[in-house]
């Protein structure tokens, strides 16, 4: 019996869609097998988990918010695929190593990130707005408006 309901209510936080190991070089979190799909070192851990993402919504619009802090708009992506499901990516490199250098700690994460949120039924997504900021990306996806029912009044005879 499968854990996850599948209907046409909309789930933001639905767990048939994102598999935050999926394209990495240790591979897929779905392995039967424990140690091949483990991340070999945290550097690979943190660089999936860096991207930090928050998603609000408004009476107009659909705003998510991703800390990328060093990273320039050329280096991340926002995507839409098969036409309701937005994705934010991109790479943060490693910084060059000189032999002559002496790490005393190594905290900050590199590699690539990767996020994917299904979008509600009222997204246009033929609309959406993207910007960078302080290192904060901004991707903002505007609503239909919502069509209030027409009410029309019947004269009662009599």
């Amino acid at each position: 019996m499968s854990l996850i309901r599948r209907s046409n209510v909309f789930d933001p936080f639905s767990l048939d869609l994102w598999d935050p190991f999926e394209g990495f070089p240790f591979g897929s979190g779905s392995s039967s097998s424990l140690s091949p799909s483990f991340p070999r070192t945290s550097s690979e851990t943190a660089a999936f988990a860096g991207a930090r993402i928050d998603w609000k919504e408004t009476p107009e619009a659909h705003v998510f918010k991703a800390d990328v802090p060093g990273l320039k708009k050329e280096e991340v992506k926002v995507e839409v695929e098969d036409g309701n499901i937005l994705q934010i990516s991109g790479e943060r490199n490693k910084e060059q190593e000189e032999k002559t250098d002496t790490w005393h700690r190594v905290e900050r994460s590199s590699g690539r990130f990767l996020r994917r949120f299904r979008l509600p039924e009222n997204a246009k997504t033929e609309q959406i707005r993207a910007s960078m900021e302080n290192g904060v990306l901004t991707v903002t996806v505007p609503k239909e408006e919502v069509q209030k029912p027409e009410v029309k009044s019947i004269q009662i005879s009599g």
